[in-house]
């Protein structure tokens, strides 16, 4: 069966033109103009993944996001938002968000976060023009370490010494990425092509803003800092 997109967008010619490229796509698209429907039409049919405008009369898409996270709705969200300062980005995250797109966006752009996320948490859905995936880790690992971190994979749990980490699905798996090569530079299109299975150029800042986000979680007084940024390169993994 092909994936549900649920998607919220208050501007008709922006939903009208979406849902059509989604269809076209080989996405089964319900689409609603506000969040009140949103959350209506999730609870009504959950869908694979939800794609919601920040910005909405009534309830927006932030508050959306933050009432599923609250039920235990762990249904990925990709969102859609005009802007384009950090905290912005960084409070769509806080909401429970998985991604985002800044408008005006690439449909294309679209495609590829959405493969990305259902490849990540719907393994067996039927996700459109899909990648061929990573191949799959030994079944018999538990934990991996480096720099003081340890990490549950199968478990989705991570600590800094006795400390467990809230992650996102997102972060996890980015900071899983530089736990498995601790001490090695990772280039910006290395790691997008791992954690989101698409390069989306020199231009983007989404990998900045989760490497931020991902360290205010991590840093903690009087302990060295993990991830290091390498100028011009990308980002490394160790204690100094």
């Amino acid at each position: 069966m092909p994936p549900t997109v649920l998607l919220a967008e208050d501007d008709r010619a922006i939903r009208n033109a979406l849902e059509r490229a989604l269809a076209l796509e080989g996405y089964r698209v319900t689409a609603v103009a506000d969040g009140v429907e949103a959350l209506a039409q999730a609870h009504k049919n959950p869908p694979d993944v939800l794609v919601l405008d920040v910005m909405m009369p009534g309830i927006d898409g932030l508050q959306v996001c933050r009432v599923l996270r609250a039920e235990g709705d762990r249904t990925p969200v990709l969102m859609l938002t005009a802007l384009v300062e950090t905290a912005d980005r960084i409070a769509g995250l806080d909401a429970g968000a998985d991604d985002y797109v800044v408008k005006p966006f690439d449909v294309e752009e679209v495609f590829a976060r959405l493969r990305a996320l259902l490849r990540r948490t719907s393994p067996d859905t039927a996700v459109p023009a899909a990648p061929v995936p990573d191949a799959p880790r030994p079944t018999a690992e538990r934990h991996v370490e480096a720099a003081g971190l340890r990490m549950h994979p199968q478990a989705r749990r991570a600590w800094r010494g006795g400390r467990e980490l809230e992650l996102t699905r997102t972060e996890f798996e980015l900071l899983e990425l530089l736990v498995r090569n601790a001490g090695i530079v990772l280039d910006h299109s290395t790691i997008y092509d791992r954690i989101w299975g698409y390069d989306f150029g020199p231009g983007s800042k989404n990998l900045a803003v989760y490497v931020g986000y991902l360290r205010r979680k991590l840093d903690q007084p009087g302990a060295p800092q993990l991830i290091h940024t390498v100028r011009g390169v990308g980002y490394v993994l160790r204690e100094d």
